[in-house]
């Protein structure tokens, strides 16, 4: 099964994490999120994957406190969505992050 990994550094300190895996050209898993360096070690901060078999969004708060929201669509439609979100908002995801806030 093909499968693509890379990361896209935004700023230091920040950084978009890319996986997928497709079978037959269709995307079979796939996981992206943003990232901030924190005390050294790389930090969720908004995560898509589809680990459960369906595609959720987590965001993640500084208490390590999580919630996740169900994607009401296919793998293909969520990753697309996922890369494009991120890339839009990163700026605004990590500053309510660091607040304390959701993104």
């Amino acid at each position: 099964m093909p499968e693509k990994r890379y990361l896209i550094p935004y700023s230091l300190g920040a950084q978009k994490r890319h996986y997928h895996e497709t079978q037959h050209g269709k995307i079979v898993r796939f996981m992206v999120q943003l990232e901030i360096l924190m005390h050294g070690i790389w930090t969720p901060v908004i995560r898509y994957d589809c680990a459960h078999g369906y595609a959720p969004c987590d965001r993640f708060n500084l208490r390590g406190e999580q919630l996740k929201e169900t994607l009401d669509m296919q793998y293909e439609e969520a990753l697309t969505f996922a890369d494009d979100a991120i890339d839009e908002h990163w700026e605004s995801y990590r500053d309510r992050f660091l607040q304390g806030r959701f993104p």
